[in-house]
């Protein structure tokens, strides 16, 4: 593929790539059937800048891009979506939060730990009846003197167990609706807050996804982020960014099954000739890959438009909805090629099968998608 990026860029493709197929690809499957989080991994991938590829290295980042990002999520993908996912969620969450948001002082105390992958970052909106309606989150926050005092839990927080730092939305003014939400951050080890149920999934199963419980928490008014009651127009902006990132783990999810397929479709044998020699499988290869390069331009359009700084909201959410969605069909399509093989974990196309469907739910569903693509071109037409 010519996309004409810049030599760095592809440099790194080669290097993550590396990494993933001599590091990560002989271990997938155990990670999977155990449900096993790779610390291991995710620690060498901090030690290698892949934790903190968006920030400046003046806050011990790898000093890079979106573009980048993109590239680093993209590859990771191809061979395992959960560990694509935690590199996604780190970076453009729980730390481009901190980042983005943060005064120097926060920055200087918990922004360099996660972007050096000394530590893993979480990030707590979701509850159990507040999804996609994030606006309705009951977790609440009261003042107590120089401390917020936090009541509440949240749910599908990924890195909520391994995380040593998590941002948490709360309310803080009664009854105000999103005007009333709060944004801070609660460090591991804090009395009253602490992991609940770890999530048993259907895909992405070595990402670590858990419950996460405040009980009279009490945090000092230094872990505010930003002013009292914009925590949720913070959250919306993050997820911006964030869904360049699950973009590009749904791309190369897609381009990980489509490649499984290709191989297996010349391998296998059927009336006499290989799969690939059969017009049915070549148009359903055809499909696939041009699902694919489409989503390829879309999410690498809206990384350079986030790069430039230019606005890229609307270009996000539609790489977001074009991926995930692309990289559902695409997925299934390798099962269907494969057969009953497709349907047994001796081959890695149900695993694809089951891992992308998360990708046209986190960091908002597709509907949500298409309210924010239609919010946008609404207001320009």
């Amino acid at each position: 593929m010519d996309f004409n990026l810049p030599d760095h860029v592809e440099a790194l493709r080669d290097e993550v790539r590396r990494f993933a197929h001599e590091e990560i690809l002989p271990h997938v499957m155990t990670w999977d059937e155990e449900g096993t989080f790779p610390e291991d991994v995710m620690r060498r991938l901090g030690e290698m800048g892949m934790l903190g590829v968006i920030f400046p290295e003046a806050y011990d980042g790898a000093g890079m891009g979106y573009l980048e990002y993109a590239v680093v999520v993209e590859e990771l993908s191809r061979v395992d979506g959960s560990v694509g996912l935690g590199v996604a969620a780190h970076n453009s969450l729980c730390s481009n939060h901190i980042y983005a948001m943060g005064t120097e002082a926060q920055r200087e105390r918990w922004l360099r730990p996660l972007a050096s992958g000394r530590m893993l970052g979480a990030w707590a909106l979701t509850e159990p009846e507040a999804g996609s309606d994030a606006g309705a989150l009951r977790t609440t926050a009261r003042k107590d003197g120089d401390h917020w005092v936090l009541n509440g839990s949240k749910c599908f927080a990924t890195h909520g167990t391994v995380g040593g730092v998590c941002v948490v939305m709360a309310r803080t003014r009664h009854g105000s609706g999103p005007e009333g939400i709060s944004a801070f951050v609660v460090e591991k080890g804090t009395p009253g807050f602490r992991a609940g149920k770890q999530e048993n999934k259907l895909g992405m199963r070595a990402s670590d996804t858990s419950e996460l419980i405040l009980e009279d928490v009490r945090v000092p008014e230094a872990n505010l982020l930003g002013e009292e009651g914009v925590g949720f127009k913070q959250a919306m902006k993050t997820l911006d960014g964030g869904r360049i990132g699950i973009a590009a783990l749904a791309l190369g999810m897609a381009q990980g099954a489509f490649e499984a397929s290709v191989k297996y479709a010349r391998i296998r044998k059927a009336f006499g000739k290989t799969l690939a020699e059969h017009q049915a499988i070549q148009f359903k290869l055809a499909d696939m890959q041009v699902g694919i390069e489409a989503s390829r331009l879309l999410v690498y359009k809206a990384a350079t438009l986030k790069d430039q700084g230019r606005p890229y909201a609307q270009a996000a959410a539609i790489a977001k909805l074009h991926a995930s969605e692309t990289a559902c069909r695409v997925a299934e399509e390798a099962v269907q090629i494969h057969g009953g093989y497709g349907f047994i974990k001796d081959y890695p196309a149900e695993k694809y099968y089951r891992d992308v469907k998360l990708c046209t739910i986190g960091e908002g569903t597709s509907e949500i998608q298409r309210m924010v693509i239609a919010r946008h071109l609404l207001k320009e037409y």
